[in-house]
């Protein structure tokens, strides 16, 4: 109605003939009509909104303004606020109750599954082919059985505790063996072994692989905004690893069972720095303790004698268990077993001896021959690669030898003359065969080895290199039967004992060119001198030494 009232007017004037443009000044003020409630039982007719009136009969429109209808109310929004806030909150309590639940629930999960991990069965029992299944496996075809052989059955089975073991002997004497055999007799109950690494990341992963656990690295927490505890190096990885591995021995022993046998193999990969004898060093910290408590027995095996060296310094509770070569009736039984499984062939007794004189009782050697067709030609192959091996890692150069492979020359001048000095004791003894016990070979103690080499720090290396090996009782000898015989074929060698005097010689000249220092004076024409003056360590004068230039011949003689 309001706008009809205003276009009449307008329509009209333009009626009128005048022009059309106008200007129209016009305010509209609208009006909001009043809140109304309804009631069913009315017929039909709407009350105002008693929620509108002040306690004064008045309206709230008109005590506040016009624009206070649009506000909502102050208890509408308190209502809303304490909505939000109650839903917020169980937002919050239903996620947090979510994600511990599922850190509980992880927490137990880890220790179940590396409970599983010591259950019959093993990884490394599979992978050496030495569980029965599709591929049948007898063990008395396979296995020569050593002396040693019932001791490491029953650390295994966990007959006995209290110690843990450090088995240390040359490379393919059959530590390994040994050890996959004990397991193989109870199928890896209680067990698990892996093999060490040079690098930690390595060796963290192969310690996660055998004992089953992942190091939190399958944890879902940051989905609840819980930060997982990966974010660290692999010495603390290993660290947690080994209370997951405490706790779960504990659990067991509660229940009855045997302690569990933790087996790291080639130890000796580890490497001899910083790094590596923190591990080591936390390692046997933790073999002392689980030793003490009857938790865990840890068996490290090693070919290097280094490894006793840095464990005996804290050991308490080490036993160490020596595996040398086979004497020499079982190593003619091996090799007399090994060739009729192979070739079905039994070996004459002079064939048998023949062997064991050149390749001695190694496992490895032993096993290599009985696998070959032509057996004479075999051996002389593993004694030609011992003696290639040595002469490519230690060779003299002789007298003419460069300055510049000094420090390589050092390293396989001391090597020769510790084998020289090998090969000579070996002539001075009565006798270095036994009919019974078969080759006896020299050794000379650890302190007098490197006196004889005049140098304490490579010796490490030469056993590292397998061409010494230390023994339990701190004895140098060859690494091996044929290593011997390359010592003797060395240094039979025409001139040897020259050649090796002029290295060593060669050796000294080099190292006093270096140490020699040449002082050039230059500008003493017109008979000028140079005074130089000697003080002692207080300051006080102790000599004066002149330079002059000395005159010539030809002048003296004029």
């Amino acid at each position: 109605m309001l706008w009809s009232r205003l276009v009449q007017p307008v329509r009209c004037y333009a009626q009128q003939g005048r022009p059309r443009s106008l200007r129209i000044n016009c305010r509209v003020v609208t009006h909001t009509p009043k809140r109304f409630n309804s009631d069913p039982r009315d017929t039909g007719q709407m009350t105002p909104d008693p929620t509108d009136q002040n306690d004064s009969g008045e309206s709230k429109s008109q005590g506040r303004g016009h624009n206070s209808d649009s506000d909502p109310s102050f208890k509408s929004t308190i209502l809303k606020m304490l909505e939000s806030a109650a839903t917020t909150a169980a937002s919050i309590a239903i996620l947090g109750a979510a994600g511990y639940g599922y850190h509980q629930y992880y927490k137990y999960l880890i220790l179940d599954k590396m409970d599983n991990a010591f259950n019959p069965g093993d990884p490394a029992l599979e992978v050496a082919g030495v569980v029965s299944g599709k591929h049948k496996y007898n063990h008395e075809e396979h296995w020569v059985v050593r002396n040693e052989q019932p001791k490491i059955d029953d650390i295994v089975a966990g007959r006995k505790s209290g110690h843990y073991y450090l088995m240390i002997g040359e490379k393919g004497t059959g530590k390994t063996s040994m050890l996959l055999e004990a397991m193989r007799k109870i199928n890896g109950n209680s067990c698990a072994l892996f093999e060490a690494h040079a690098d930690l990341e390595i060796f963290r992963i192969r310690l996660g692989k055998a004992l089953d656990y992942e190091f939190h690295e399958d944890y879902i927490g940051s989905l609840f905004s819980i930060r997982g505890p990966r974010d660290t190096t692999a010495l603390l990885d290993i660290e947690r690893a080994f209370n997951k591995l405490e706790k779960v021995a504990l659990s067991r022993r509660r229940n009855g069972s045997t302690p569990l046998v933790l087996i790291i193999n080639s130890t000796h990969l580890v490497r001899d720095d910083h790094d590596g004898q923190d591990l080591l060093e936390m390692i046997q910290q933790r073999a002392e303790q689980w030793a003490a408590s009857g938790l865990v027995t840890t068996i490290l095996n090693s070919d290097d004698y280094w490894v006793y060296e840095r464990l005996k310094r804290y050991a308490t509770r080490m036993e160490v268990i020596p595996v040398t070569d086979l004497p020499k009736d079982k190593a003619i039984s091996a090799l007399k077993k090994y060739r009729q499984q192979f070739h079905n062939e039994i070996l004459p007794s002079e064939i048998l001896e023949q062997v064991y004189d050149k390749v001695g009782g190694r496992l490895s050697f032993l096993n290599r021959v009985a696998k070959s067709e032509d057996i004479p030609k075999t051996c002389d192959e593993i004694c030609l690669a011992e003696k290639t091996w040595f002469l490519n890692k230690c060779w003299i150069l002789g007298k003419e030898m460069d300055d510049d492979v000094m420090d390589q020359q050092k390293y396989a001048s001391g090597a020769v003359v510790l084998a020289k000095a090998l090969v000579d004791l070996e002539k001075e003894m009565e006798s270095n065969y036994h009919p019974e016990r078969g080759h006896i070979l020299p050794e000379i103690p650890l302190h007098k080895a490197r006196e004889i080499m005049t140098r304490a720090d490579f010796i490490q290396s030469y056993d590292h290199e397998n061409l010494f090996t230390i023994d339990s009782r701190a004895m140098v000898r060859a690494d091996s039967v044929p290593m011997q015989r390359a010592f003797r074929e060395i240094c039979s060698i025409e001139n040897f004992d020259k050649h090796l005097d002029g290295t060593v010689e060669r050796i000294g000249d080099i190292e006093s060119l270096g140490r020699t220092r040449e002082l050039t004076i230059k500008d003493l024409w017109n008979n000028g001198k140079y005074r130089v003056v000697v003080r002692d360590n207080h300051g006080r004068e102790s000599g004066t030494v002149e330079f002059a230039v000395a005159e010539r011949e030809d002048e003296d003689q004029d």
